[in-house]
């Protein structure tokens, strides 16, 4: 991927979206990156336009929307990178994946929810059918965020980065990326594994606690041999946890404040990248920024 590669933002001029241009903008100006703000027109509404006698008005009007969205969220302060508005018509996903794959973007920036009726960004639709398809990292932002203000206060919200992994080849990417971004903003990694217990068919089998304790202990060593082989001037901290993977996660990234969770959305030769429903879960309950990453495009802070 080129160093000119954009900073993808769709917007659907929410609140929650006005967050994720924040974050974007901040990241594009620390990238020096060109930022791409995109907004997605209803077919229908341009149908009816073009019916009318004003075929292509609603494409500009979504551009003038988006420069005074843009100048609103700034304080009418000149954008810090080159900024261009996007518009496109058809399903929101398509179009955002789209436009990503042809300006190929290095990141996407996008709000999990953001306004109801006919312009919607919300985890469970849009923002989910973007993760199981994107072939570039995908930042999440949580609705109640209002973004940084300026590039430097991400290291203030981003003061601990969560990175779940579960010991398959797959979760080396997540971790390069954790501790890249960590590097940036000065953060600690916590570097965590969860250990689904043991079900047995018989309840109280006697073997059952006898091979929890073993997996506990092979994922102990296997998650300080990951953090071993890390630069020694790292901050790191390996923990194993018991329970159910997305709530223990999203349970400890609240007890440790931790800003960021990064996770990968794993592949199939076949189907591509997809996103795991563990992955899914913690998008939809956790209150922090969630970085996802497809196999094989770490992102480049």
């Amino acid at each position: 991927m080129s160093d000119s590669a954009d900073v993808l933002c769709p917007i659907d001029f929410s609140e929650p979206s006005r967050g994720a241009l924040r974050y974007a903008m901040a990241i594009a100006t620390h990238l020096k990156a060109p930022l791409t703000v995109l907004t997605v027109n209803d077919p229908l509404l341009e149908q009816a336009a073009d019916m009318a006698g004003a075929t292509g008005s609603l494409a500009a009007a979504a551009k003038t929307e988006s420069d005074r969205f843009l100048q609103d969220t700034f304080s009418n302060r000149p954008p810090a990178v080159k900024t261009t508005y996007a518009v496109a018509s058809g399903k929101p996903d398509v179009e955002i994946l789209r436009i990503a794959r042809e300006s190929g973007a290095r990141l996407i920036v996008m709000s999990s929810r953001g306004a109801t009726g006919i312009r919607k960004l919300f985890l469970g639709s849009i923002t989910e059918r973007v993760l199981r398809a994107t072939s570039a990292p995908v930042l999440v932002t949580p609705p109640a965020d209002a973004g940084p203000a300026a590039p430097a206060d991400i290291a203030k919200t981003v003061r601990r980065i969560l990175v779940p992994v579960d010991l398959s080849d797959a979760m080396g990417d997540a971790v390069r990326a954790a501790m890249a971004v960590a590097e940036v903003v000065g953060a600690t990694v916590l570097i965590a594994h969860v250990i689904e217990p043991v079900r047995a068919m018989v309840p109280g089998h006697a073997y059952a606690a006898n091979v929890d304790m073993e997996r506990r202990a092979r994922a102990e060593q296997r998650i300080q041999q990951i953090a071993d082989a890390l630069p020694s001037a790292s901050r790191t901290e390996p923990l194993v946890l018991f329970g159910d993977p997305a709530e223990e996660i999203a349970k400890l990234a609240g007890e440790r404040q931790a800003g960021l969770i990064v996770m990968g959305l794993h592949a199939s030769a076949a189907a591509g990248a997809r996103m795991g429903s563990v992955t899914y879960r913690v998008l939809s309950v956790t209150h922090g920024l969630v970085l996802g990453l497809p196999p094989g495009a770490p992102i480049t802070p």
